[in-house]
């Protein structure tokens, strides 16, 4: 499976965290079965990032946060466009994926199942968390 694939379910299962109330665990393997996932790869990718965004939300939190305009909060932000954000900082910061790669790869996710001015707002808080972190060829920061 290509690996935009792969990052398209992972942003459908942060979705689907985002918006169920249920345990994690269970709406993975839910997912999982769901989805007729089988590959070993994508399911550990999946797992990756399902654990690795629940074990640094609040500092993922945080960065949103810092770099959302005119006094905005998390709870003004869509699930979805949440979800594509969450997605994007944590494999820019944690798992040093090159930055135009993972806004890229968001901002045709949010063309795909966001409102219109979704991409327009993600590429805006995106690009300010680069600058921040200093993503662009700098000194990674986590």
């Amino acid at each position: 499976m290509q690996r935009s694939a792969m990052r398209e379910l992972a942003f459908k299962l942060v979705y689907e965290i985002e918006i169920q109330k249920d345990s994690e665990e269970d709406q993975f393997e839910i997912f999982i079965e769901n989805n007729e996932i089988t590959d070993e790869k994508v399911i550990e990718y999946l797992k990756d990032i399902k654990n690795g965004i629940k074990e640094n939300t609040e500092a993922i939190n945080s960065l949103i946060v810092k770099n959302l305009k005119d006094n905005w909060s998390l709870n003004r932000i869509s699930k979805i466009n949440l979800s594509l954000i969450k997605l994007a900082i944590y494999e820019m910061v944690y798992k040093n994926l090159p930055y135009k790669v993972a806004i890229n790869e968001v901002v045709e996710l949010a063309k795909k199942y966001a409102d219109e001015s979704a991409p327009i707002f993600i590429n805006g808080i995106l690009a300010s968390v680069v600058k921040e972190k200093n993503l662009n060829g700098a000194t990674n920061e986590n």
